[in-house]
């Protein structure tokens, strides 16, 4: 198992570009696809005590544009937004990651991941 997991969906462009990045600079990782496998229950308690259920949640994309007000209004708390995430698991921006040393980050940002990479 590689160092570094990242989470998310294979199609999203934004994961592509961060699996393409993670490739160029020679950094193995294994991912995890929400899709086929959906949204790990180990790893979720995690990320939301990490990088907080705003950070986590992606109010900008179609799912979360689709969505009824019932089920935002449900995503106010911590408790509802995880279980919307486990239900719609395309809510969540990615990709989410576990370096090495177990933090981790939420979307791609070549610049604060060269910092991370092991030298």
């Amino acid at each position: 198992m590689a160092d570094i997991q990242l989470y998310g969906i294979p199609n999203c462009d934004t994961v592509k570009r961060a699996r393409a990045w993670l490739a160029a600079h020679g950094a193995e990782h294994d991912f995890h696809d929400f899709k086929k496998a959906g949204v790990p229950a180990r790893e979720l308690p995690r990320w939301l005590a990490a990088l907080g259920r705003e950070r986590l949640l992606n109010r900008a994309g179609s799912t979360w544009r689709n969505l009824d007000e019932a089920q935002r209004a449900a995503a106010a708390d911590e408790a509802g937004a995880a279980a919307l995430m486990r239900a719609q698991p395309s809510v969540i921006k990615r990709p989410v990651v576990r370096w090495p040393d177990g933090s981790f980050s939420v979307g791609f940002d070549a610049e604060g991941w060269a910092r991370r990479l092991p030298r």
